[in-house]
């Protein structure tokens, strides 16, 4: 089975190439990804512990599902399907904002991505991939934001970064 690829972008966004996933996070080339955060009405979000065996940041807390699209895939619709294929429900997205971040891991791989951040709305359970996630749970929005300062280390360095964005962009557009 060929190694999903990523695609290579410059900072507007545009694409310049593509390269196996792995070799972009070795060499930490800026690439497209996206990241889902699904609430509900009692303004909780859906956090995914990353399954055990991922070759990184296994077992920690992190948004609701994020990987990154595939050549010629839409942000909501590569939101959409992964979704699907991580936590195993459908919920329309909407697009909120992108940016760039770049974050090290210890194992020597770099996330250096453009991330599309999107918002799903949903009050079911799901029925998790065990290859991809470990457990799930509802948390209330604002414990999050104080739980990530008091034990980040529960939590991937890249959900810390984006739910800071997240947090902001909800205060400001509530």
């Amino acid at each position: 089975m060929e190694e999903e690829k990523v695609i290579l972008v410059n900072s507007n966004d545009e694409p310049i190439g593509l390269m196996p996933k792995m070799e972009a996070h070795e060499k930490a080339v800026l690439h497209r990804a996206f990241s889902v955060f699904v609430v509900n009405s009692k303004n909780e979000l859906m956090l995914q512990q990353r399954a055990l065996q991922k070759y990184h940041s296994p077992g920690l807390w992190t948004n609701t599902c994020c990987s990154h699209q595939r050549e010629g895939e839409g942000n909501i619709e590569a939101g959409l399907r992964r979704l699907e294929e991580e936590m195993g429900f459908e919920t329309p997205l909407e697009y909120l904002f992108n940016f760039i971040y770049k974050a090290p891991f210890d194992n020597g791989l770099t996330e250096h991505e453009l991330d599309h951040v999107m918002l799903g709305r949903y009050e079911g359970v799901p029925t998790i991939n065990p290859d991809e996630v470990a457990l799930w749970k509802w948390m209330d929005i604002e414990q999050i934001n104080i739980d990530l300062k008091e034990n980040s280390a529960s939590y991937t360095v890249w959900f810390a970064i984006i739910f800071d964005r997240f947090y902001n962009h909800l205060k400001l557009n509530s």
